[in-house]
């Protein structure tokens, strides 16, 4: 008995020792084909991303970075966002503590005018109607969770919906909060939808709206006093104080970065903001998110429910606004292009451009910009609102 016991046992380490010589032993099908080629898999999404922000333009300035970070993440044994590495190291600093993200929106404030949205208030509405995509993602994470088989419970779903902002800073800041786990799936499919609002929203746009409701020209709008623009982030950051503090950090840094803009004496700070600050950040943002892009990460089918959650969210709050628009237009006294409703997703300024080229499309007098960047840059608060609101609930 004793000789068998002693076989058994030998047999239990041999066994042991020819799983750890062979690390796919005991893997599905699949689970072995990623463990083999995972890395080489990763080196082809980032070189695809390098080819997007280098040949065909789309959100350079981050899909660049990212990319690279990814490559850099997945390069083995050197440890480069593991440990000691400087890739993780800035993480540890700049993504986990949530600077980053705050700093972004600094300089995203530094450089909003505000105006738009001033001189038409009621463009906020369409602003507010695009957040529908965030809480649609969000519910059907918890469906996906719940009846496929995903992981997704309450926190992962928060941070999947609000891809749905179509902003990757604030993407970023909830992810970490709630689920840093999937920091890299979420940041690049937000990012990546950020850029590719020229070819997702001009098809949802020409479905949802009559070739008369394309053509209808707006009035113009109304000066904004310097008054007006120093007043309203005072307003606008006491009121998120008093209604919803979670979202007082995004909030608090959007409208710091805009009042530095628009008070007038402040020149050199609001010229740092828009220029050197917010690329020096952006750079490590870029690199430390891109880090997160190592095989053993992303590549499982969590990432790829993230990126179709993503995708719908985006779609879905594109539509909401156009509709919304389209109800608006009903019921107002002067006339309003639905399109604009499109501009409501936070990705500033693309979006309101993308709105501007099509409305020049349907009737060349058609000058929708400046109408545009009201709901736009209401999107950039209900993205941050609508996280805050997200944070409270999974506290």
């Amino acid at each position: 008995m004793d000789i068998i016991k002693s076989l058994t046992d030998l047999n239990n380490v041999t066994g042991y020792a020819n799983m750890i010589k062979s690390p796919e032993a005991g893997l599905s099908g699949i689970e072995q084909f990623l463990h083999m080629y995972g890395t080489i898999i990763m080196f082809g999404v980032c070189l695809v991303l390098l080819y997007l922000a280098i040949k065909k333009e789309f959100e350079p300035l981050l899909l660049l970075p990212i990319g690279f970070g990814g490559i850099l993440a997945n390069i083995p044994v050197a440890g480069i966002a593991e440990g000691n590495g400087f890739l993780h190291l800035i993480y540890l600093y700049g993504i986990e503590s949530g600077l980053f993200p705050l700093f972004i929106f600094m300089g995203v404030g530094a450089m909003t005018d505000f105006g738009p949205l001033i001189a038409n208030p009621k463009t906020a509405l369409l602003g507010g109607a695009a957040q529908f995509g965030i809480f649609g993602a969000l519910m059907g994470a918890l469906l996906l969770g719940q009846y496929c088989g995903f992981d997704f419970g309450m926190r992962e779903a928060a941070s999947i919906g609000i891809i749905g902002g179509a902003d990757g800073p604030t993407s970023i800041f909830v992810t970490t909060k709630l689920a840093p786990d999937l920091l890299g799936a979420i940041a690049v499919a937000a990012y990546s939808y950020m850029a590719l609002v020229p070819i997702i929203q001009p098809p949802i746009m020409y479905a949802l709206t009559t070739p008369e409701e394309r053509k209808i020209e707006m009035k113009q709008l109304r000066p904004v006093t310097k008054r007006e623009k120093i007043i309203f982030p005072l307003v606008v950051l006491g009121l998120c104080i008093i209604f919803l503090p979670d979202a007082t950090p995004l909030i608090g840094a959007l409208t710091f970065g805009n009042l530095v803009k628009e008070c007038g004496v402040t020149e050199r700070l609001s010229k740092t903001l828009q220029n050197e600050f917010i690329n020096i950040v952006t750079i490590l943002l870029g690199l430390t998110v891109g880090s997160k892009l190592s095989a053993d990460k992303f590549l499982s089918l969590e990432t790829l429910g993230i990126l179709f959650l993503g995708l719908f969210a985006f779609c879905v709050a594109t539509a909401s606004g156009v509709l919304f628009g389209r109800v608006m237009n009903l019921f107002s006294k002067d006339k309003i292009n639905p399109l604009i409703g499109a501009a409501g997703v936070s990705a500033v300024p693309m979006a309101a451009r993308v709105v501007n080229k099509v409305g020049l499309e349907n009737n060349p007098q058609n000058f929708l910009l400046m109408h545009a960047m009201g709901p736009n840059v209401a999107g950039v608060i209900g993205s941050a609102v609508a996280a805050g609101v997200l944070l409270s609930l999974c506290k």
